[in-house]
């Protein structure tokens, strides 16, 4: 079974940082699993996000001003990878070693290089890739491409997608679908759409794939809503612990951070 299904036999729960911002590294990434993430999405930083909102975009331009590229990204999966076997071979922390991996690009940084690109990502350990601006229509040879690697191509489905274009685009999606529950761009938010339930069902009603749900989750309110009140498979956590990072936070206060939000102790205030 593939790290992404196995995240999956329970809620997912996907947790966002992108490489190279500021200080954060491999070690972030593994204080997230640590913390109860079992996917962890990767941002290759670039330098126009046009998906993300403020946070973020200032998290990609901190990494960029380091001259973070994908080499560092694939460093970076490497290391989480070194760690997470480690644990596998001496622990019976089965949560950290089963975690799986998935790349954040624009398709800018991967153009022309697509193949060697994603040999590189099964190489280093990735599980899935999530091109956020690649039409549906101007995939499918890149999907071909990936399921040569055996790497899952993560879709995102907008509030807008009407249900014959869900199922058009689940025909040929892996791993799961990645529901936008906000219009606009990503960043923190205190609210969950009041649609969100109909709209996991009009999902599940033209897909048998995992459906995680993205885009402003900064509370464990919100959290529950989604997994719980929605009955979604997985829930997505971005800007907040990128909030975090730019506050200061060690990778030790991002495991506490992760715990907390997962596990009920940060709520609305």
């Amino acid at each position: 079974m593939s790290r992404i299904k196995n995240a999956f036999l329970t809620k997912a729960k996907v947790a966002y940082l992108t490489a190279g911002d500021g200080a954060c590294s491999a070690d972030y990434f593994i204080a997230l699993a640590k913390g109860g993430a079992n996917i962890l999405e990767i941002g290759i930083p670039f330098s126009d996000p046009i998906a993300d909102g403020i946070v973020i975009q200032e998290a990609m331009n901190r990494a960029l001003a380091t001259h973070s590229n994908l080499s560092n990204v694939f460093e970076i999966v490497d290391k989480i990878r070194h760690h997470t076997d480690t644990v596998n071979v001496y622990s019976n922390r089965s949560s950290i070693a089963d975690v799986a991996i998935i790349l954040f690009t624009y398709y800018n940084p991967i153009f022309g290089r697509e193949d060697s690109f994603l040999q590189q990502a099964k190489q280093a350990g990735v599980d899935g890739v999530l091109v956020v601006d690649m039409p549906y229509e101007e995939s499918l040879e890149f999907r071909a491409l990936a399921k040569k690697y055996d790497i899952d191509i993560i879709t995102v489905i907008a509030t807008s997608t009407t249900a014959a274009r869900i199922k058009h685009i689940a025909t040929h999606s892996t791993g799961f679908l990645y529901y936008a529950c906000q219009r606009g761009t990503t960043g923190v938010r205190n609210t969950i759409a009041h649609d969100l339930k109909e709209k996991i069902n009009l999902i599940r009603e033209n897909s048998t794939l995992p459906i995680a749900v993205g885009f402003g989750v900064s509370n464990n309110d919100m959290v529950h809503e989604i997994l719980y009140e929605a009955n979604a498979d997985g829930c997505v956590i971005g800007s907040y612990f990128v909030n975090a990072i730019q506050n200061g936070a060690t990778p030790d206060e991002l495991e506490s951070i992760t715990r907390a939000i997962y596990n009920g102790q940060i709520n609305r205030g």
